[in-house]
């Protein structure tokens, strides 16, 4: 299918995202560089921004992850979808806390962070560096590849909302790796270009470890 038909059948009302529009490795959109989403944005990339946040919210949800066959994720980027589009949605739930007692305390926001973000880029980032503690995971990737993923510890990131709004934020910890690793898809850079396959489990000096 061509770019365009691709994009027609993601954002057909009844269509939902799942596994089967993920292109896996080989598929050369995952190793170009995606083009900026022009504005004021068509309707066609407002809606695929918002499919691909509906994907993450199902891949989250025990009954539709379930149901449509899904794996949990993130954070997801157009390139993903075989589009070179720099569209990226990211989802990343708040964890519960609990009470002396352990009993379960349901955050009182849902989210850390919710955003369908055109054009992103890291205008300024940390000395320091860091990595989640188990490695990570793409949902293009069937496969696991161990060892840290470095980088870095906190960013600053523009991006324009759906809206048209310029935005920038300023990112740390998991917020920051989830980001970076969606915005490096648009630039058809890979999670494990970043590990050292010579020592994949290397703590540098200073890095962060998050949990």
């Amino acid at each position: 299918m061509t770019p365009d038909e691709i994009q027609q059948n993601l954002i057909t009302a009844s269509h939902m995202i799942d596994m089967d529009d993920i292109v896996r490795e080989g598929f050369f959109t995952l190793r170009e560089v995606a083009s900026d989403a022009t504005f004021p944005l068509s309707d066609e990339d407002i809606i695929l921004g918002e499919k691909m946040l509906q994907f993450l919210h199902h891949s989250q949800d025990p009954v539709m992850s379930e149901k449509l066959g899904l794996r949990g994720g993130v954070g997801l980027a157009a390139n993903q979808l075989g589009l070179l589009k720099k569209v990226i949605a990211v989802l990343i739930p708040n964890e519960s806390e609990f009470d002396e007692e352990g009993n379960e305390i349901a955050p009182k926001e849902a989210y850390k962070m919710r955003e369908i973000m055109y054009n992103a880029k890291v205008i300024s980032h940390s000395v320091q560096d860091a990595a989640v503690e188990g490695g990570e995971g793409c949902l293009s990737v069937d496969h696991e590849v161990p060892g840290y993923v470095v980088r870095h510890a906190r960013v600053t990131v523009e991006y324009v909302n759906k809206d048209g709004e310029k935005k920038k934020i300023r990112l740390k910890d998991f917020p920051a790796i989830c980001v970076q690793h969606e915005i490096d898809h648009t630039n058809g850079i890979m999670f494990y270009d970043h590990i050292n396959m010579n020592d994949p489990w290397e703590i540098k000096d200073g890095m962060l470890v998050v949990k």
